[in-house]
């Protein structure tokens, strides 16, 4: 008796640009753990918060030529199996030629309850592997609090809780934004 074999349709990276190539355009994937995940349109309350970070961090992004975007993929050689779209990217240098982005200095992800635990998890484990990134936002929904993971000079990570009335100090941009500024317009 003839048994098929299972085919394991994990992609890496390479793999996984030229899948998502032909996929029709109002259709948004990232790659996960080697597996293509299709993200579900956010709410009007989440790409609010998003737009008030592009906002606050493009204007301090500006001062140092660089820019922060909505829905670059982020790429890391040490994770080939990954390809996140965070909510927010700051990148500089010249405009990238497709979007993907292995040299982000800061990314934030806004919280949601159907992907926190693993904006938390796995995709913190994925933004620690990336050489270039100074920063990590993870962005709260339901509160002001904005949870900071900072790179040390050791190569180290260190992360700060900050609510209503801190300050997010970001060195790698040359400033900082009050915490509540992401929740202007959103009641909480």
């Amino acid at each position: 008796m003839a048994v098929a074999a299972r085919r394991d349709s994990r992609m890496n990276v390479a793999e996984y640009r030229l899948w998502v190539e032909n996929r029709p355009d109002d259709e948004r994937w990232e790659l996960l753990d080697g597996l293509a995940v299709l993200m579900s349109p956010p709410r009007e309350r989440h790409q609010t918060i998003v737009a008030n970070l592009i906002r606050r961090l493009g204007d301090l992004a500006d001062h140092k030529g660089c820019r922060a975007l909505p829905g670059l993929a982020i790429l890391s050689a040490a994770m080939d199996d990954f390809a996140p779209i965070p909510d927010v990217v700051v990148r500089c240098g010249p405009l990238l030629p497709d979007g993907y982005a292995s040299d982000p200095i800061l990314v934030a992800e806004v919280l949601s309850k159907s992907t926190m635990s693993l904006d938390r998890g796995r995709k913190t484990d994925f933004y620690r592997s990336v050489p270039s990134l100074r920063t990590f936002l993870l962005v709260s929904q339901d509160e002001v609090r904005i949870e900071a993971w900072r790179r040390l000079d050791a190569g180290d990570w260190a992360v700060d809780a900050l609510y209503r009335d801190d300050l997010l100090d970001l060195p790698e941009l040359g400033g900082s934004v009050s915490v509540r500024d992401p929740y202007m317009n959103v009641p909480i």
